[in-house]
């Protein structure tokens, strides 16, 4: 368990959308490993916001892994134009694909990487079947559909069984975890398995990106791998 680099996916929901690829920019400047893309369809969740024209915007302005998370009723529909668009990461909702191996593979014939994602009351035993085929199992913490939210705290356990069931069923997904992540939760949430954590308003809505990334990422981690090894000899 020890060693696992954290990775800080800052969320574009956050940016500054007349400034976008300014923003972009700033954070890969400042540090951020991934960059994290919210499709809301207006339905799954109570918002619109973006389509496979920005995904391929974006990936003309920047190097950074682009994480595309589907919180849509029809994800299965749209999978080929956000990976034609340019997505690295491609993320469903256990809520929404009935046949869930099937989306899982429809991703990952297409070049792409295949993310699950449980919404905050869905249990984490729901993953048991599809998480050795997974590539990112990705933990809401909060109701999706808007940035800005508090954490909920509940959360933490359900990372630490995640990251149990990924550690004992062999499975090589990345661990994620998206809404209410802040400096003052960041070393929380590390301890119990997580090693993307997606930030929003936690980096757009501060000055400087550098520091605010850092805050995410710095001075966390030996508190993290201490965690891990001590869950590795339970």
């Amino acid at each position: 368990m020890a060693g696992r680099t954290v990775r800080i996916a800052p969320s574009i929901l956050s940016a500054d959308f007349a400034r976008l690829a300014e923003e972009v920019a700033r954070v890969e400047d400042a540090g951020a490993d991934w960059l994290h893309i919210d499709v809301m369809d207006g339905h799954f969740v109570p918002n619109l916001t973006v389509g496979p024209p920005i995904v391929e915007a974006l990936r003309k302005v920047t190097t950074l892994p682009l994480d595309v998370h589907l919180m849509m009723t029809n994800p299965d529909a749209f999978i080929g134009e956000f990976a034609e668009a340019g997505a690295d990461y491609l993320t469903v909702h256990v809520e929404t694909c009935p046949h869930l191996h099937r989306t899982v593979q429809s991703i990952k014939e297409r070049g792409v990487k295949a993310g699950v994602t449980l919404n905050p009351a869905t249990p984490a035993g729901t993953l048991s079947e599809i998480v050795r085929d997974a590539d990112l199992i990705l933990i809401m913490s909060v109701n999706p559909g808007f940035g800005g939210q508090k954490f909920i705290a509940s959360s933490l356990h359900k990372i630490a069984e995640v990251r149990a069931l990924i550690d004992r069923s062999g499975s090589r997904a990345l661990l994620e975890v998206d809404g209410g992540v802040k400096p003052d939760n960041v070393k929380e949430i590390l301890a119990a398995g997580a090693e993307v954590l997606v930030a929003g308003s936690a980096v757009f809505s501060t000055d400087d990106y550098t520091a605010a990334i850092t805050a995410l990422r710095a001075g966390h981690e030996p508190a993290a791998r201490t965690a891990r090894v001590a869950t590795a000899h339970r």
